[in-house]
């Protein structure tokens, strides 16, 4: 992965755009990591990954929760009460 300062991030800004096409680039102000900048595809691939991720575990959560009795009438109780 490519990292540059956040100065030279704004001088070279079209050519970290390129260089983002085929890698992640990480951006640090005063060494510190304040950004990573991907591409389009790259972004979108992560952000379906995460709901595939967040669908999983409600899945998962859910067969725990049948499996120990809860029902969907026990859930609106709960729900209701709050």
């Amino acid at each position: 992965m490519t990292t540059v300062s956040a100065t030279r991030a704004k001088q070279k800004f079209a050519e970290l755009l390129d260089t983002a096409q085929r890698e992640p680039v990480r951006i640090q102000r005063h060494e510190r990591d304040v950004a990573v900048l991907v591409s389009a595809e790259e972004y979108e691939r992560l952000r379906e990954h995460r709901w595939a991720e967040f669908n999983r575990l409600a899945d998962l959560a859910a067969e725990q929760a049948k499996a120990r009795g809860l029902t969907e009438e026990h859930l609106q109780q709960i729900l209701a009460e709050r």
